[in-house]
């Protein structure tokens, strides 16, 4: 079993944040969407005019797909890195869609002015970077809304080393070498179900559940039960 190895919280690097405005993350972005739309059509329609919050949002791929997707809802994307929420904020300029994007940590979120408001909160790929990962389960606990669902996608630990190369080769063959590298250290980063299982129960989160996703993903979604 490969064992987990942090990498960097935050994407703050001119190259990282020019290489992700650049790639082609579409089938993830509408992976992402689509489980949102499940989650709230198996549970009950959002209300009129909900807080939807997107946490670790980056350059604000799923945010604008959000704002398109609940256009009476009020929309915030968080992220730590200022570089990205600048490449977010033209985003939603060019597309005249309204937005508040906060640079703000999880650790910021949680002490907050947003407490028990989002009546949904999403994140995609943020889990495998914290070094204190029980701190995104804090925080769902912190915004949530009675009545709020979650849904968290994120990369999935591999077996091994081998597996992790298997898994490049396959998904990134011809990527730009930062993509390549961080999506390897992302991986080695990244969780396995029990570990994400043991950590919702940890903290009382019993409304959750863990699914894993095709050959690298989990997910971790349902009601914020307080």
């Amino acid at each position: 079993m490969m064992q987990r190895r942090l990498e960097p919280e935050l994407m703050t690097g001119v190259d990282q944040v020019q290489a992700y405005a650049a790639a082609d993350f579409n089938s993830g972005d509408q992976a992402t969407v689509r489980g949102v739309q499940r989650l709230i059509a198996r549970t009950s329609a959002l209300p009129p005019d909900p807080l939807v919050v997107d946490l670790g949002c980056g350059p604000g791929n799923i945010t604008l797909r959000l704002a398109e997707l609940f256009p009476q809802a009020r929309i915030v994307g968080i992220d730590g890195a200022e570089a990205m929420l600048s490449l977010a904020r033209q985003r939603a300029q060019l597309q005249e869609l309204e937005i508040s994007f906060l640079c703000q940590t999880l650790q910021d979120v949680l002490h907050g002015s947003l407490a028990r408001q989002a009546d949904l909160i999403i994140s995609n790929s943020l889990l495998h970077h914290l070094h204190q990962p029980d701190l995104l389960w804090m925080v769902t606990q912190h915004l949530a809304a009675p009545g709020c669902r979650a849904f968290h996608r994120d990369l999935r630990r591999p077996a091994s080393v081998a597996e992790l190369q298997d898994l490049l080769i396959k998904h990134l063959p011809s990527a730009p070498e930062v993509l390549q590298h961080d999506f390897a250290a992302s991986l080695a980063a990244a969780f396995e179900p029990q570990e994400v299982i043991a950590e919702l129960r940890k903290v009382g989160l019993n409304g959750l559940t863990v699914v894993e996703e095709d050959d690298r993903y989990l997910v971790v979604s349902g009601l914020v039960e307080s």
